[in-house]
């Protein structure tokens, strides 16, 4: 049997098989709210035989936002248009989970395909936040320093939110603490300069991220599982790191937190990577190895024989796919086909199925 398309229980949820539609920001929202879009485009992954489908980046504030397309869950009234995408997911046999985050110094862009630039005037700008002044890139504005009760703020943001992902029908919650975006920038000693109880030492630069993990656990419940998704690594000198990473796996494993999405990169802009077939998956391995955690592996993962190879040799327990399940929303069903592994088709697609090898 195929170990890609065994199941995988964590707490109340089990997962059909190990393929999980990572989250894509999609910068098709008006003011935070889903739409068809986002129905069609989650919907069609789980038909697709995803086990999990985790919806794009979804702010907690509408100053958390990359741009002013993204996805909101920062007033109650968003929930009414994410309740139809729940359902639909559940509906296909797929879990429907969502990432709660804020961009920090990064927020106040243009979307992708009108160049993603920070927008530095206009309806569509705003001031950016972050832990320390320095902007992400030259030409972007200097980011307002959070005072001490604007962070407390914040992780009431995230707490509200998780609270607002449960009404809306979401069973699994990953914060998004990687690629340079707001919790990201507390970690990095390359973005954190901050002399306070928030900034310094290992100890102190996680703690925005440790308040936020148990605010949500104040409202997300202990039968739904909660993913962290982390960069590993700042791949610039002087950042974080993967031993920082294995270290605060092994206190976020004491938290309540069930999984580490291992990601990379984002926070600075001379960062140098060395990108290639399952480039970070030796870091969702290593965090496994070394702290017990259950890790996901992301990062040119295309392949079916790839997929299952990582999850054979025990290097993640999750594979979080991203740009492949744009090109083929499908391809877990192919994937079943490829390894000779049953899976359940759509009674609409059965009579597309290829024959059993």
């Amino acid at each position: 049997m195929s170990q890609l398309f065994s199941p995988l229980s964590i707490r109340s949820i089990s997962f059909k098989n190990r393929l999980v539609v990572s989250p894509m920001c999609q910068y098709s929202s008006i003011d935070g709210f889903l739409n068809d879009w986002h129905l069609v485009h989650l919907g069609s992954r789980a038909v697709g035989g995803a086990a999990l489908v985790m919806q794009e980046a979804t702010a907690v504030s509408p100053e958390g936002r990359i741009t002013y397309a993204d996805a909101g869950i920062w007033k109650d009234e968003h929930i009414e248009k994410q309740k139809p995408v729940t359902a639909f997911i559940r509906q296909h046999g797929s879990v429907p989970g969502i990432q709660l985050a804020h961009a920090g110094r990064k927020s106040s862009s243009e979307v992708p395909w009108k160049g993603g630039k920070q927008i530095t005037e206009g309806s569509n700008s705003w001031q950016p936040v972050a832990p320390s002044p320095a902007p992400f890139r030259e030409g972007d504005r200097e980011s307002g320093q959070l005072t001490l009760d604007e962070i407390g703020k914040l992780v009431a943001g995230f707490k509200a939110a998780a609270r607002r992902a449960l009404w809306a029908g979401y069973e699994v919650i990953e914060i998004h603490g990687a690629h340079g975006y707001l919790i990201h920038e507390f970690l990095s000693p390359l973005s954190n300069k901050r002399r306070d109880e928030y900034g310094g030492s290992f100890e102190n630069r996680i703690r925005f991220l440790l308040e936020i993990v148990a605010a949500v656990r104040e409202e997300w419940p202990l039968t739904l599982p909660l993913f962290v998704r982390i960069s590993a690594t700042d791949w610039a000198g002087g950042g974080w790191d993967i031993e920082s990473s294995v270290r605060l796996a092994g206190v976020l494993k004491t938290k309540e937190v069930d999984l580490i999405d291992v990601s990379s990169g984002g926070l600075a802009a001379h960062q140098q990577i060395t990108l290639g077939p399952g480039y970070q998956v030796p870091f969702a391995m290593r965090i496994r190895k070394e702290t017990g955690m259950l890790t996901g592996a992301v990062g040119l993962i295309t392949e079916a024989s790839q997929a299952e190879e990582i999850i054979v040799s025990g290097q993640a327990d999750l594979i979080l796919m991203a740009r492949q399940l744009l090109r083929d929303p499908y391809f877990p069903l192919h994937a079943a086909s490829q390894l000779g592994s049953h899976t359940h088709w759509p009674a609409q697609y059965e009579r597309a199925r290829p024959p059993a090898k």
